[in-house]
């Protein structure tokens, strides 16, 4: 693992894509979710260049970056966008040792969907997928996943998927909270060999997502999309401690920014092994990554 003598250069393990080009697909409630209710940067609104993003990771001392082929709702509902894997699989090809990809995962397309995954993780050389259960009001543990489920099993790939709250609200996007982690306990029973990481802390269940991390030796809880320095006292606490080989670190930018983050952690005083394991070496173990990902 890298000198803790040195600064960590960190893995994030959940980052939006935030080019022209991907936001192009995106809907265009960004302003009002982004910035009105996550309060991040107004200027980052129109896009960036990868140039852009990997300069903005290294200001925060992020060397690599899981990038998102999110899958938002279903096709025809509001809010709905499919990222195309194409343009993440772009951006890991012009700076393979920046930025990994992970799939999106839609329930409703079926054996299709389970195909699309295979494609991305043998031919696009994608390294998990990624699940937001709340947008299809579908819990974890609901049966439509485990097709995909198996299929990441059978590929050796993790998945990370949102738990807690949904953080959409407004009166045209409005999204029931499926998202409890006890629902990942049904999953992990019954696909031990498969990696599941709960993003987002688990907040406000985050005493239950540190209950099913430290039941469960293939459960992970991705510390991403709340402010380090609101983090509950047990969330700090596990990670620091006995936990410190679970959690794992991201910020899904731009609702966090990467400096701000690395800053906010670093005011946290986590002991030097603890802060090493959740910055990178849980990332590089759960994603079987190698040791110099990120430099």
């Amino acid at each position: 693992m890298s000198d803790t003598t040195a600064p960590i250069r960190a893995i994030d393990a959940v980052v939006n894509i935030w080019t022209e080009e991907a936001l192009s697909v995106r809907p265009d409630w960004g302003d009002d979710f982004f910035v009105g209710k996550m309060k991040a940067q107004n200027a980052l609104m129109p896009g960036l260049t990868l140039d852009d993003m990997v300069a903005r990771m290294d200001a925060g001392g992020i060397g690599h970056g899981f990038l998102i082929a999110a899958k938002s709702g279903r096709v025809g509902l509001p809010g709905c966008y499919h990222m195309p894997p194409e343009i993440v699989a772009r951006a890991v090809a012009a700076h393979p040792t920046r930025f990994s990809g992970l799939i999106g995962i839609d329930p409703y397309t079926g054996m299709d969907g389970v195909r699309e995954l295979e494609h991305a993780v043998r031919e696009l050389g994608f390294i998990g997928a990624h699940l937001y259960p709340h947008w299809y009001e579908l819990a974890p543990d609901h049966r439509k996943y485990y097709p995909f489920y198996a299929k990441c099993a059978e590929l050796g790939v993790p998945i990370q998927m949102q738990v807690g709250q949904s953080m959409i609200y407004s009166p045209e996007h409005r999204t029931v909270s499926v998202g409890k982690p006890h629902t990942l306990d049904a999953v992990a029973c019954d696909f031990p060999e498969l990696k599941l990481i709960g993003i987002h802390v688990g907040i406000p269940w985050h005493e239950e997502m540190i209950a099913m991390s430290w039941k469960h030796d293939n459960v992970f809880i991705g510390c991403d999309a709340h402010s380090p320095k609101y983090w509950p006292e047990s969330v700090v606490h596990y990670l620091n401690t006995f936990g410190r080989n679970k959690c794992l670190f991201g910020t899904d930018f731009p609702v966090l920014d990467f400096e701000r983050t690395r800053s906010e952690i670093d005011a946290l005083g986590l002991r030097p092994e603890s802060l090493e394991r959740f910055l990178r070496g849980n990332a590089i173990d759960v994603y079987g990554l190698p040791d110099d990902t990120g430099l």
